[in-house]
């Protein structure tokens, strides 16, 4: 059957019923769309069923509106930001008289080769070449200024930053987020930690910021607060990557990596975390390109305290010394000396007169706890003792010669710096005898006595096989070996004889003391069979 569409007019105009029924249909029909649509938009639950009324529109309604938002940081950021400030110095750069380097080119403020100065070539730092110059290199052009990031951590105007921002520094000036500007005096500063302490005057309601008593976990949330590329107060978000982190700056090194980006600038800036307290102060960044790339590294609330409330104290750091050159404990090190884990700190040389050599520890020592608590690597030893006041009496635990001792010691101050000793291996080459070959050790040795500037005790390392495991291991023409196995060597045959006796005792390698320049330490050679 065919319908016709109908004429509404033609209708009887009693047609009441007619009406009613229309509308009933329409209302049908617009039920069904709008049940269509709902369940087009809020789809089926597994425990309500299929979603269709106008109620459970509201009801679905009611329900996301309830749905907590993102969490955000701006309650966190607006109670912070105030304590945060950029930093500005000004340095007269000068040239000193016959110093051709005063000529160059080169505006870091780190002695050529230190270990700030290599990190800041290789990895770049929130200032680029720290403390952030700009303006030219420093060699009598005129002034120089650098910027950079603080925070106060008092109402009496005391503020942190990092020493390479305020280094060398002849005005600071510091510009709180309400745009007032004022003179700072530089209280302390610690190069090994790269922090300073500065102080502005005149005020004693400073806004500031309270250092965390926590230790961050990885994932936690970080924002970084700073003057990135002189823009002033930015906030920026992230997580902390990892604790820990050595990279290469010194001892002490035990940086938290953060993602949140951090960028030229934001040097001395604090890491704050979601309680509003500072987790970090931002002083580092791996950086290629010179802009962030998501890691960064600022140094712990922990080490903050410690370090500021000795400059605050007395305008430096003191820390503890026991005067040995230390060296991770490896893998082969360790299977070297019998023992179980690779952990503890291996004592390469105890320095002459130091509290370590006056208590007894010898070379190829291995501490392995301070006070009762274990030594994990050479680096918590060396942080775990820097961290202790000079004059306090510390209890070390220590492997010596197979042997569980304990020892009793002073610590006494570490100097602020530490004489090189002349290098004298590689002098008067002329007269180096040829050597002895070392069957199976890749070596050619030659009794240290016998080459002009080699010493008296030992062997000189006179050649080194390139396929050898000893190349592999760091070997070089010039080299003195002091002990093999624990054993004093003077020539060739008491090297040999040593390594046999290892053979003899089924060890895998064998444990090497070795003078390179003015230092010492242990190599662990593998012993070839047979």
């Amino acid at each position: 059957m065919t319908e016709r569409p109908v004429d509404l007019s033609s209708l009887p105009s009693n047609g009441a019923p007619r009406r009613s029924l229309f509308s009933a249909r329409k209302f049908a029909l617009m039920a069904s769309v709008v049940a269509g649509l709902g369940a087009a938009v809020y789809g089926f639950s597994p425990q309500q069923g299929p979603v269709f009324t106008s109620a459970a529109h509201a009801q679905v309604n009611n329900e996301v509106r309830k749905v907590e938002r993102p969490i955000g940081f701006a309650d966190i950021v607006e109670r912070v930001k105030p304590s945060v400030i950029s930093v500005k110095i000004n340095i007269a750069a000068k040239a000193s008289k016959g110093d051709d380097s005063a000529n160059k080119d080169d505006d870091s403020p780190f002695q050529p080769g230190s270990p700030m100065e290599r990190f800041f070539r290789r990895f770049g730092g929130p200032d680029g070449l720290p403390p952030g110059l700009r303006g030219g290199p420093r060699s009598g052009r005129g002034p120089v200024t650098g910027q950079g990031s603080g925070f106060f951590i008092s109402a009496d105007g005391f503020a942190v930053t990092n020493n390479h921002v305020v280094d060398g520094a002849e005005k600071v000036e510091v510009t709180m987020d309400d745009g007032k500007t004022y003179t700072a005096n530089v209280i302390g500063t610690d190069p090994r930690t790269d922090l300073a302490l500065i102080k502005v005057e005149g005020r004693k309601d400073f806004p500031f910021a309270k250092l965390s008593d926590s230790k961050p976990r990885i994932g936690d949330w970080v924002l970084a607060v700073g003057n990135p590329f002189g823009l002033g107060g930015t906030v920026t978000a992230g997580i902390v990557s990892a604790s820990g982190r050595d990279i290469g700056n010194g001892p002490y090194d035990d940086f938290i990596q953060i993602d949140a980006p951090v960028n030229k600038g934001n040097s001395g800036g604090p890491a704050f975390d979601t309680s509003g307290e500072v987790m970090g102060v931002n002083t580092a960044i791996y950086s290629p390109s010179g802009g962030s790339v998501g890691i960064a590294f600022s140094i712990p609330a922990s080490t903050v305290k410690n370090v500021i409330a000795q400059l605050k104290d007395k305008g430096s750091v003191s820390r503890g010394w026991i005067g040995v050159q230390i060296q991770p404990v490896t893998s082969d090190i360790a299977d070297s000396l019998g023992m179980k884990k690779a952990e503890g700190a291996l004592v390469a040389e105890p320095q002459a007169n130091g509290p370590a050599a006056k208590a007894g520890i010898q070379s190829g020592d291995v501490i392995t706890a301070v006070n009762g608590e274990p030594v994990k690597d050479a680096k918590e030893l060396a942080r775990t003792i820097g961290g202790l006041a000079p004059g306090n009496a510390v209890k070390l635990n220590v492997l010596q010669k197979g042997q569980d001792k304990v020892f009793n010691l002073t610590l006494g101050q570490l100097p602020n710096t530490i004489e090189a000793k002349a290098s004298t291996d590689k002098d008067d080459k002329g007269s180096q005898s040829k050597g002895t070959d070392v069957p199976k050790l890749g070596l050619t040795v030659a009794p240290a006595n016998s080459v002009a500037g080699a010493g008296k005790e030992g062997v000189v390392v006179t050649e080194v096989d390139p396929k050898s495991a000893a190349a592999e291991r760091g070997f070089k023409e010039g080299d003195v070996i002091l002990e093999v196995a624990g054993k004093s060597v003077g020539t060739a045959g008491e090297v040999r004889e040593a390594l046999d006796t290892a053979r003899t005792e089924n060890k895998n390698s064998v444990l090497m003391r070795v003078k390179s320049g003015g230092s010492s330490r242990f190599v662990a050679v593998p012993l070839a069979k047979g």
